[in-house]
């Protein structure tokens, strides 16, 4: 049985783009995120520490958004995911990725991805 931990809704602001235009504004991004973890020793042992710290996690995106700036989306999802897995030791994650506004006729475009590790954790 996998346990999961997930983000829900999780909006920042990113320069996000191929266009020039794109490149000179912030545009919004919302995240979704579904983290394999096993909660059986944190719900044991009620210590934070064992478990994943989705407060640390949303931060975490946040900066990274913050911090860099990509032309696709999918190189964004390709980046954050990898940086994810090792900073926060994620057996697997499914990370949705929606770009609010891109087309004006959708309510979102944007990628849905899942990625293991290659570490076992």
């Amino acid at each position: 049985m996998t346990d999961l931990v997930f983000i829900e809704g999780l909006k920042t602001q990113a320069v996000i783009g191929v266009y020039d235009w794109e490149k000179k504004i912030q545009q919004d991004l919302v995240f979704d995120l579904e983290m394999e973890h096993d909660n059986r020793v944190p719900a044991e042992t009620d210590d934070l520490a064992k478990t994943l710290d989705y407060e640390a996690i949303s931060n975490y995106i946040l900066a990274f958004c913050a911090e860099r700036q990509f032309e696709l989306i999918e190189t964004l999802a390709e980046h954050l995911v990898a940086e994810l897995i090792g900073q926060f030791k994620l057996n697997a994650i499914t990370l949705t990725l929606r770009k609010p506004g891109a087309v004006s006729a959708a309510q979102a475009v944007g990628v849905k991805i899942h990625r293991k590790s290659t570490v076992t954790y």
